[in-house]
């Protein structure tokens, strides 16, 4: 299971707790990314330039934030702009990623395309769960070296607000929920505008939506903020509200579903998106891994966390399968495999983890309620 740290305090004693508690993962993820954009033609030098030059606008976005950045390079013992670098991955990630450069060092290796979309993710109202309570779920599909780095952080803010994250050493945010049955997850997605000025980054906006009270309030938040690079945010609440976040530097559209239940991959579903797509698609498996969402929750009148385990674990398309195990005729860099499983039960505050690839792992529930005593 994933190292589980409790943070709490300022927000720069909250990040230099992370960074003491998960030294040893933060240097797995900078010498993870720095392997990803080396191949992307981006040295790590590099990288941290352009991280660095999202530090003023997180700084005007979230100060706090920014100084909890601090507190995990002081704590890890790594420079800041490193750590601005791991949260800004997805927007300094070259804007075509996963197509032109890094498609071109894959054909070297391939002779073919290379699937290197990640994600897939459902959410499930109260009418359609067979808990009676809302659910949203996601396998995070990237490169199998980082499961070495992800940790789970239960924080609690000075205001007594708390969240459970599941998250990249050193950096903020990803999939999670909060005290108030919020919850979210992450899909990339890619656009042409992708990169062209610094914006908020996904992973800083996302632990700022971990501090929303629902949807509805996430939504009118999101809809203000500026981003640098495509993605989909898929997030649900307890009282049944649901909907897709899709974020691009040109704007914001919002998907939602009537029949109780939302799922999203890689690519664009909103039509007033598509036009700014990257074509081809980031994923190659991204629409059959869609449709196998939509077909496994339309066979259950009622979706619990066994259906959803059997849905995150489907191998129906082999190595594209929504449940994605490492291609081992691939070389290691493009090896995408599902790093971890996730299943969130927003009412009663319990996120069901499989630590692995979700066909050969445990769920193991891991509660909030702990964040909720912290002194």
């Amino acid at each position: 299971m994933f190292p589980l740290i409790e943070l709490s305090g300022t927000p720069f004693a909250r990040g230099r707790t992370h960074g003491e508690r998960a030294r040893t993962r933060v240097e797995r993820s900078i010498a993870n990314y720095t392997s990803l954009f080396g191949h992307c033609g981006i040295g790590w030098a590099e990288a941290q330039r352009l991280g660095a030059a999202y530090r003023e606008r997180i700084g005007d976005f979230d100060a706090a934030l920014l100084e909890e950045m601090a507190g995990v390079a002081a704590g890890s013992g790594r420079a800041v702009d490193e750590i601005l670098a791991l949260n800004a991955r997805t927007e300094i990630l070259p804007p075509t990623f996963p197509g032109k450069p890094s498609a071109e060092w894959l054909a070297t290796r391939l002779g073919c395309p290379a699937d290197v979309g990640e994600c897939t993710a459902i959410a499930v109202s109260p009418g359609r769960s067979r808990t009676g309570g809302a659910l949203l779920a996601q396998n995070w599909d990237w490169l199998g070296a980082q499961r070495e780095a992800l940790v789970l952080l239960r924080i609690r803010e000075p205001d007594g607000s708390s969240c459970l994250t599941l998250t990249e050493a050193g950096m903020l945010a990803k999939i999670g929920f909060n005290e108030h049955g919020l919850g979210m997850c992450l899909n990339i997605l890619r656009s042409e505008d992708d990169g062209a000025q610094p914006g908020v980054p996904v992973h800083v906006l996302l632990r700022a939506l971990l501090k929303r009270a629902s949807v509805a309030s996430a939504i009118e938040f999101a809809s203000r903020v500026h981003v640098g690079a495509s993605s989909n945010v898929l997030c649900a609440d307890r009282e049944g509200d649901a909907a897709s976040l899709e974020l691009a530097p040109g704007g914001m559209q919002v998907v939602r579903d009537g029949d109780g239940t939302l799922c999203h991959t890689n690519h664009f579903l909103s039509p007033g998106a598509r036009g700014g797509e990257v074509a081809p698609p980031a994923s190659l498996s991204s629409v059959p891994r869609l449709e196998c969402a939509l077909r496994h929750a339309a066979a259950h009148a009622k979706l619990g966390t066994a259906e959803l385990q059997a849905l995150l674990r489907d191998e129906s398309d082999g190595y594209l399968s929504v449940c994605r195990r490492p291609d081992p005729s691939l070389p290691e860099e493009a090896r995408i495999e599902s790093v971890a499983s996730v299943i969130m039960e927003l009412g009663c505050a319990v996120m069901h983890v499989a630590p692995d690839v979700p066909s050969r792992s445990a769920y193991v529930p891991v509660s909030l309620v702990a964040a909720r005593a912290a002194a």
